[in-house]
């Protein structure tokens, strides 16, 4: 496997979560990364949703203080530009080899989607061995994820999609898992009401439960 495909989980493992950001202007995002940052979380996955989420990684990845991915990666011009503008990893929701073949062309991380063993399998023929477990409640929750990981024993997973604050540490606690991505820390009531300090105590109580064994 080639060491750029896999070493997105060396990236992630450390900050154990990642938070999905979907931003509707730079201001927002900006706001969003730095609350995120205040609480302990230098992380942001920010997807191509909107279409101002170019233009949010552009101005996050100007920070020293944040590591930057893109999520919702469906395109190899979405790899293109992702990559153009810096950030550290790409995120897609399922597995395309164009988008494959052309983040490995660039030289970034891409960590892609699965859900089944048959999916896990092909990720794994083109490369891959940190995979985005989604959607994962689901698509079976932890349960799901255990079974696979009994097969596929080199591969680790992010699990991704209706996971919150009530579930995540026991994800967390499954050894074939790297990290957990969600947006729990990230109310929609307090982003539309711009509470950044709101964001930055659930990101840090998020931490500190993270951490914990």
């Amino acid at each position: 496997m080639d060491p750029e495909m896999n070493n997105a989980a060396d990236l992630l493992r450390p900050h154990r979560i990642v938070p999905v950001v979907v931003a509707e202007s730079v201001e927002e995002g900006i706001g969003i990364a730095s609350a995120l940052a205040a609480g302990g979380l230098p992380v942001a996955e920010v997807t191509f949703r909107t279409p101002a989420a170019a233009a949010v990684m552009a101005a996050l990845v100007e920070r020293d203080d944040l590591i930057v991915g893109a999520g919702t990666v469906t395109t190899p011009d979405q790899v293109d530009l992702a990559a153009d503008i810096g950030v550290r990893f790409l995120v897609s929701p399922g597995l395309s080899t164009s988008v494959a073949e052309r983040a490995r062309g660039r030289g970034i991380p891409l960590v892609p989607g699965a859900a089944t063993a048959t999916e896990v399998q092909s990720a794994r023929e083109h490369g891959f061995s940190t995979l985005k477990f989604f959607p994962a409640e689901t698509s079976g929750g932890l349960a799901a994820v255990r079974a696979l990981s009994a097969p596929f024993g080199d591969v680790t997973f992010i699990p991704t999609g209706g996971i919150g604050e009530d579930t995540f540490g026991d994800y967390l606690a499954e050894p074939c898992i790297a990290a957990v991505g969600g947006s729990w820390m990230l109310p929609r009531a307090a982003v539309a009401e711009r509470d950044w300090d709101r964001i930055t105590r659930l990101t840090a109580k998020t931490v500190a439960r993270a951490a914990t064994p």
